[in-house]
């Protein structure tokens, strides 16, 4: 062990025996106990708001999106082929070694009518193979629709926004309106209501059959809008629609009317959130500056108060023989037992605070404005580890410059020191 470090373990913070310290130091440490806190609570809430809105959005949204490459003027024009896109996929079987689940799915603009109001809404049709296991964990009231490929299901479920509006409960039935050519009238049952909180399709979005907007549209069995991909993994996205992407063009060549498909991912087709998750990486590096900031002056004032308690000490070193480097060493080390100690109370507070709210969700938000009814909260230790050492790292470079003033100190003007 160097004799720094010796003596600055020795050593108190403060002149009292107990080494409280002085009420500057109090203040210091205070300070230091804050920043940390502050730190702490901004990663942890902000790594909990992307967890949980890019999980709704990617529980929400199909992870690969297969549509025709054509728009046309119409839904009759831009449709795909289910049966073709499926079959490609289940042939190649490294693709569909990654495939969770794929369905057919067809949107259709509709209106929703009842005595009192009426609503315009997207009906999206699913077939079985749509993962519906997110909707029926949100399931605030009665079932799911039972969804198929045949066109004989008249069942739905809404949102409650949409419940809410149109004063509709489970069990109830809405008269559906498609306009197209001509005015189509269908008469839906509704099997459930469910609640996301992501605002967008709460509002916009009807789930049922497939069967009903192939019915309304007079497509085959195997016709929709797109055909949706979720996979095991999403780490390695825009390689998987690449690849799929490549499989649907290799796959059409030999057919005598070959469709052109094009793959999109969920971060291309919710562009908007991504930019806004992304947004607050920036907010999380602005909180974090400022918060190094400020410790890092509560440093320099807490050194500056220690040497001032201690400058007999120094003035007595330096006649003794010692050097300024090595009185400088001494009240690092010292100034770092008030770090440790600020880390070791701001860790235990701002990951108990944390905790808290992970677990009892005290402070509340409201859904229509943050896609969640509370804070979320996602503890990292890798990351929390990280932060603990980056603080202890920049106090270090923080307090090598201050400690530069013990070698303006003259022992023979401390000696009488008071």
């Amino acid at each position: 062990m160097r004799h720094e470090l010796y003596i600055a373990r020795r050593m108190q913070l403060g002149g009292s025996a107990t080494g409280s310290g002085s009420p500057s130091l109090r203040v210091a440490l205070v300070g230091i106990v804050l920043a940390v806190v502050v730190m702490i609570l901004s990663i942890v809430i902000v790594m909990g708001f992307k967890d949980e809105i890019t999980g709704k959005i990617y529980s929400l949204d199909a992870h690969l999106k297969v549509t025709n490459a054509v728009l046309g003027i119409d839904d009759n024009y831009s449709t795909v082929n289910g049966r073709e896109v499926m079959s490609a996929i289940s042939q190649d079987s490294s693709m569909l070694g990654r495939v969770s689940s794929m369905g057919l799915v067809a949107d259709k603009p509709a209106i929703l009518k009842t005595d009192e109001d009426f609503m315009g809404i997207n009906l999206r049709g699913v077939d079985g193979g749509y993962d519906l296991g997110y909707l029926q964990a949100h399931l605030v009231e009665g079932r799911l629709p039972a969804v198929g490929d045949t066109a004989s299901g008249n069942e739905v479920m809404i949102s409650r926004h949409i419940a809410d509006r149109l004063q509709l409960h489970a069990g109830e039935s809405v008269l559906t309106y498609f306009i197209d050519n001509a005015i189509k009238v269908r008469k839906l049952n509704v099997a459930g209501v469910y609640e996301t909180d992501l605002e967008a399709f709460d509002k916009a979005f009807v789930v049922g059959g497939i069967g009903i907007v192939q019915q309304v549209n007079g497509w085959h069995g195997d016709m929709g809008s797109q055909v949706e991909v979720n996979l095991r993994d999403v780490d390695h996205l825009d390689d998987d629609a690449y690849q799929l992407y490549t499989l649907l063009a290799s796959s059409t060549v030999s057919r005598e009317s070959p469709t052109l498909y094009t793959v999109t991912t969920t971060r291309q087709n919710n562009m908007q959130y991504f930019a806004w998750l992304d947004m607050l990486d920036m907010n999380v590096v602005v909180i974090l500056t400022l918060m190094m900031v400020v410790a890092a002056f509560t440093l320099v004032s807490a050194m500056l108060m220690i040497v001032l308690e201690r400058i007999r000490f120094i003035g007595m070193f330096k006649a003794l023989g010692a050097s300024n480097g090595s009185i400088r060493r001494i009240f690092i080390f010292l100034t770092g037992k008030l770090i440790l100690r600020a880390l070791l109370l701001g860790n235990i507070i701002g990951i108990g605070l944390a905790l808290l709210q992970r677990y009892c969700h005290i402070v509340r938000l409201d859904p229509s404005a943050y896609y969640m009814p509370y804070v979320p909260v996602t503890i990292s230790i890798p990351v929390l580890v990280l932060l603990n050492v980056g603080i202890v790292v920049v106090s270090y470079l923080t307090l090598l410059g201050p400690s530069y003033i013990i070698s303006t100190i003259k022992p023979t003007s401390t000696m009488r020191f008071e």
